[in-house]
């Protein structure tokens, strides 16, 4: 386990479900995650930190869709909001704006109503909030 965790980054449910996969025992099991909490090779916030530059930067998801990936991943809400909280609004807003400008030039509409909703919908299902969108839409629409 000590060496699957020092070739990447893991959470401590990852971990658990793995053993459990592999058919260890709940007392072999809590024994072995107190070692690799104490050891350093499973620390949920740093893995937390790291999930989320790489899901904003490599996926280029929204703030929405990465808080539930790590929900779905049963991180602790302090932690979650922390990790959340290191990324400036204006980072969302740097990766959403050529997001939209590439969607835009692709999305055929009738009218800029429904170009936006077009938009607006595609966004809002990458995780980014409805004022991020507005914000980014409306700049967006007056560079076009």
């Amino acid at each position: 386990m000590a060496a699957l965790c020092s070739q990447s980054e893991h959470c401590t449910s990852e971990m658990k479900e793995k053993m459990t996969r592999w058919g260890i025992e709940d007392d072999a099991q809590q024994r072995v995650m107190e070692y690799l909490v104490a050891n350093r090779y499973v620390d949920d916030r740093r893995y937390a930190r790291s999930f989320v530059n790489d899901k904003l930067k490599y996926n280029k998801w929204g703030p929405r869709k990465i808080e539930q990936a790590l929900w779905m991943k049963h991180i602790d809400d302090s932690i979650r909001q922390e990790a959340l909280d290191d990324v400036d609004n204006a980072e969302y807003i740097c990766v959403l704006r050529p997001l939209l400008q590439s969607k835009r030039k692709t999305t055929k509409a009738e009218s800029d109503y429904e170009m936006n909703q077009k938009l607006l919908r595609f966004a809002i299902g990458r995780g980014f909030t409805f004022e991020q969108v507005k914000e980014v839409i409306d700049d967006v629409d007056e560079e076009n």
